[in-house]
Formats: C-alpha cells, sequence, structure tokens
C-alpha cells in the first residue's frame, strides 16, 4: 500500500506520496493560509486529491502543530492558533472520504529520523524541535510513545523558572519563552535595544553583548535537556528545526546539558537531523 504524508507547517504545507520501499513518487509544497481554518483543510485535501490521482490504495498520515485531546478530539496546544479548538481529523475525514492518522509535528520528526535518520541505530528515542517554537517526541522500539493525554514529550511546557517569561499557553517560565527562535531574538533586543533576526545575531556571537546572549542560551538548553534526559535517560536526542542548524549546541551545547544531568556517566548522544524539513512529511506518511 502506498504512503502519503502531509506536513502542515507554519508557512508551507508540503505532501509527499511513498511506495512500499519508501521510494518518493510525488511531492509538492505550497503556502499554508495558516489564519484561516476552512482554508487549511481545503489546502490539504486538495494536495491529497492531487498527489494521489494515480493511486487508489494508500493511507494518510498529517503532521500538524499541537494534538488531539482525547477527551474532546479537538486540536489543542496548537502555535497555529486558528486550529485550537477545531476538528481537523473528523473534518479531513469527511472532506477526503477516508481514515487518516494526525500527530503533532514533534512526533512526525522524532518517528522520521528513527526509522530514516539520524537515531536509526538507536532503540529509544527522544526528538527534539527547536523554532518558531519548542518541542519533542519519542520513539520507543519504533513505535510513538505519545502518553495517556497526547503530551509525551512536550518539554517545551515545562518550567526553567518560576514566574518567568510569559508562554502563549497561559503559564510562565517555560523552556519555548526562552530557547525558541523567537525568544532569542526577544533577548537579544533586550540585551542591545536593537531587532535583528537569527543569523544575524549569530554573526556578532563574539561581540560583548554576543558572549552575554550566548551564554545564556547555552545555559537554558543545558538545563532544559538535563531534565529530560534525568526524566528519561533515553539512548539518543536528535535535534531538529531551524535551530539545530546551530553548531556550537553540539559542542558547547552538549556540554552545558551533560555538565546538569544528575548521573557520573553521561554519553547520551545530541545528535543533528539528517531530513531536514522534510522529516515531517516522512514521519506523517510512516504514522500507517
Amino acid at each position: 500500500m502506498y504512503k502519503l504524508g502531509i506536513d502542515l507547517g507554519g508557512t508551507k504545507t508540503e505532501a509527499i506520496l511513498l511506495d512500499d520501499s519508501l521510494n518518493v513518487l510525488e511531492r509538492k509544497r505550497v503556502a499554508t493560509p495558516k489564519e484561516n481554518y476552512s482554508k487549511i483543510v481545503d489546502t490539504i485535501s486538495n494536495l491529497v486529491s492531487e498527489i494521489s490521482r494515480d493511486v487508489s490504495d494508500f493511507s494518510v498520515g498529517v503532521c500538524t502543530p499541537g494534538t488531539i485531546s482525547k477527551q474532546t478530539g479537538l486540536i489543542k496546544n496548537s502555535n497555529t492558533q486558528c486550529l485550537i479548538g477545531k476538528p481537523l481529523k473528523e473534518d479531513l475525514e469527511e472532506k477526503l472520504h477516508k481514515k487518516i492518522s494526525i500527530e503533532n509535528d514533534a512526533n512526525c520528526f522524532v518517528m522520521a529520523e528513527s526509522k530514516l535518520g539520524a537515531t536509526k541505530e538507536f532503540d529509544f528515542v527522544f526528538g527534539v524541535i527547536m523554532g518558531t517554537g519548542v518541542g519533542g517526541g519519542i520513539v520507543i522500539n519504533g513505535k510513538l510513545h505519545s502518553g495517556r493525554t497526547n503530551i509525551a514529550g512536550e518539554w517545551g511546557h515545562h518550567m526553567l523558572y518560576r514566574n518567568g517569561n510569559l508562554c502563549y499557553c497561559g503559564k510562565t517560565g517555560c523552556v519555548e519563552t526562552y530557547i525558541s527562535g523567537p525568544a532569542l531574538e526577544k533577548k537579544w533586543t533586550l540585551l542591545t535595544g536593537q531587532t535583528k533576526s537569527m543569523p544575524e545575531i549569530l554573526s556578532e556571537i563574539n561581540s560583548d553583548a554576543g558572549k552575554k546572549w550566548k551564554n545564556e542560551f547555552l545555559e537554558n538548553f543545558g538545563f532544559g535537556l538535563a531534565n529530560v534526559i534525568d526524566i528519561l535517560d533515553p539512548d539518543a536526542i536528535v535535534l531538529g528545526g531551524g535551530l539545530s542548524n546551530i553548531n556550537f549546541l553540539y559542542s558547547e551545547g552538549k556540554k552545558s546539558v551533560y555538565d546538569k544531568v544528575f548521573s557520573d556517566l553521561v554519553g547520551t548522544p545530541i545528535l543533528k537531523n539528517e531530513l531536514g524539513d522534510s522529516a515531517g512529511v516522512y514521519g506523517a506518511a510512516l504514522l500507517n
């Protein structure tokens, strides 16, 4: 049976069709109408119809920001906020006349990297998304561990600092409010009074302000992932999202994590992803 995956991203929506050997048969990307829920449903439906036009027997998996509440069946915890409280799975199944699987972007990312990418040699993998938001997912022996209420791996919303930065989730001190892309850019503005993009900030990393910014980033990254290792002790951690391209996370960042882990023996590999921004769409296709 063919496998069709959809990655609903903040800026782009991508579709992929794989054969039984996981070879790519069709692939297409379009812009995401991220402020309009009904247009998102139409965009996904149209992509499925387009790239499956020459096949009849196929499964559909969708990678989406946020998760489906086991209590209500509605999307929750999404940073694409027009999805929150919407019956995305139900609406897509009605539109497509087909059963589908939906998982959040971090779960799809770690599934893809565990099956096809950087962590395929490991049994117990924690996948990290660091970009516009901060998320995580868990794969154990090739299967997603979603948890009792579909929030397993959500390290971006555990508390780093009591009464810390306000998060969109309504709580304060969340990891996401310190080491996501927008949070790091905001920190630069607070330090320097200047508004700059991440590449511009990284180009000034050796300035006095850059060193202070970097040290705080490393400290928060270290505490955040050390907490994950203390609780889960995974075989490996794989980083994804735009910030995963920052090289010092795999040297100084890893040291910051190791320094904070509750063990005299720390060797958890912290690896860069191999599938880039295609991990989500591959992971969606692999859900079935």
